[in-house]
């Protein structure tokens, strides 16, 4: 122990006192610089790691001097891909997707976050304000009959085409017209 008192904190080289002083690797330190290096998180004997002077967290200590290559998430098979060209295999060629403009081409319609859509006014149906009948999600306000506007409910519609009517005389109307 030289002359003062204590040791030198290997962070600072101020003297450490008993009270305050945390070892390893045969070095002294005050536990307010017992810091990892790099992310400056308090460590202990069970989270430091150490390279020549410097402390670290492991996980900082594994970044920094960690394994690195084939198998650990880098090097050349993480960033390019063998197509098979060399032993005349095409790549496949695909069509770019073409939306159908058609309303009724799926019962359940969603967009792409994977939200119900409405029939009717063809916008996001959120949990709040769904009402589910004739196979679709709906608005509330959007979830009246087709042909008289009137308020429905899940007992009292019919659906035809990916529209619903009022059970009674509106879709009796519509079956009247198709046939």
């Amino acid at each position: 122990m030289p002359f003062g008192g204590g040791n030198k904190c290997g962070c600072c080289q101020k003297t450490v006192y008993f009270a305050e002083e945390v070892q390893c690797e045969g070095k002294s330190w005050h536990k307010s610089c017992f810091l990892c290096m790099v992310c400056k998180k308090n460590l202990d004997s069970t989270t430091v790691a150490v390279h020549v002077d410097e402390i670290y967290c492991k996980s900082c200590y594994g970044k920094k001097y960690g394994p690195k290559g084939y198998g650990f998430g880098g090097g050349a098979g993480v960033l390019s891909m063998d197509t098979g060209e060399g032993l005349g295999i095409k790549p496949e060629e695909h069509a770019p997707h073409r939306p159908t403009n058609n309303r009724n081409a799926s019962k359940f319609a969603k967009t792409p976050g994977g939200s119900d859509v409405c029939p009717r006014c063809e916008k996001t149906v959120y949990a709040a304000e769904k009402v589910v009948g004739g196979g679709n999600s709906w608005h509330k306000g959007c979830f009246r009959c087709a042909k008289c506007g009137k308020g429905l409910e899940s007992t009292t519609l019919a659906d035809r085409d990916g529209e619903i009517y009022c059970k009674g005389v509106c879709y009796a109307q519509i079956l009247n017209h198709v046939t």
